[in-house]
């Protein structure tokens, strides 16, 4: 396992998709795990009222005292929301249905879309030394999701091989363009990930021909196919690396955090040829 390097650039990546149902809690869960599992201090940020990151990963709803729904109002700092899960080296900060009200509590600040951004940046939060934070933002362009895109370097897509899947892509395009030439002129789209990917479906052939030549090189090599093992591992609050490391859902995302690791020129990358 790699040590922290302490003068290594925070990464802030918001997992979104305006579409339910795409695997972007999945990818959330299971992309945090395989960081975490290479020595990178994790934290997963649930930013969605229905809570599936915190469930998947084994807060019960009773032990989610301060939320990520404190901290937006700045009732709570980073570290107070934060905790440990049962994977090392991985955290999450839990949510509950509050979260749904954030809109309506926040209609009268000026500068509600900058409530995370601020949370995130204060000393203490950064104190908290994350090498990652991953946003889990909700399957909408709300309030929620602009915050996450403020306050994150880049945003990962989790796109569904399904018929529409580039027209349902274009109106999140927009605003993370939106969110780039007014709020974060340095918001990067760190890559599409396609999931639920079938490569005996002629449809998962052809969407995947499709969003690649498209988007080309934003569009990650590694697909995360439609496998059981993913569906299965939320049920028993584990995310699919502890639940079955051998399934290929599993090894698709381990697959996925190298690459990822990789496009942000991460030094663990040059570590491991070191060790060898």
């Amino acid at each position: 396992m790699s040590k922290r390097n302490p003068n290594r650039q925070r990464q802030i990546i918001a997992v979104a998709n305006q579409k339910g149902g795409v695997g972007k809690t999945t990818t959330a869960i299971n992309l945090g795990t395989a960081l975490a599992a290479v020595g990178r201090k994790v934290l997963l940020l649930d930013l969605d009222s229905q809570g599936n990151a915190s469930t998947g990963l084994g807060v019960q709803k009773s032990q989610r005292e301060l939320t990520t729904y404190d901290l937006l109002l700045g009732e709570a700092s980073l570290a107070d929301v934060s905790t440990a899960t049962m994977v090392p080296g991985l955290f999450v900060a839990p949510s509950t249905v509050d979260l749904s009200s954030a809109d309506v509590d926040l209609v009268e600040d000026r500068n509600r879309v900058l409530r995370m951004r601020r949370a995130l940046n204060t000393p203490e939060a950064m104190g908290c030394e994350y090498d990652y934070i991953l946003i889990d933002c909700p399957p909408s362009l709300n309030l929620l999701t602009v915050n996450a895109m403020v306050a994150a370097q880049s945003v990962l897509v989790p796109l569904q091989c399904e018929f529409f899947a580039l027209e349902g892509l274009s109106q999140l395009m927009l605003t993370i363009r939106e969110v780039r030439q007014t709020l974060n002129p340095g918001l990067a789209i760190q890559g599409v990930v396609l999931t639920m990917f079938d490569k005996r479906n002629n449809l998962s052939l052809q969407v995947e021909a499709d969003v690649r030549q498209n988007l080309g090189d934003l569009v990650y090599e590694t697909t995360i196919p439609r496998n059981i093992k993913l569906s299965e591992a939320p049920s028993h609050s584990l995310p699919a690396l502890i639940y079955d490391h051998r399934s290929a859902g599993a090894i698709a995302y381990q697959k996925l955090a190298g690459e990822l690791l990789r496009r942000v020129n991460d030094p663990i990358m040059q570590e491991e040829l070191t060790d060898e």
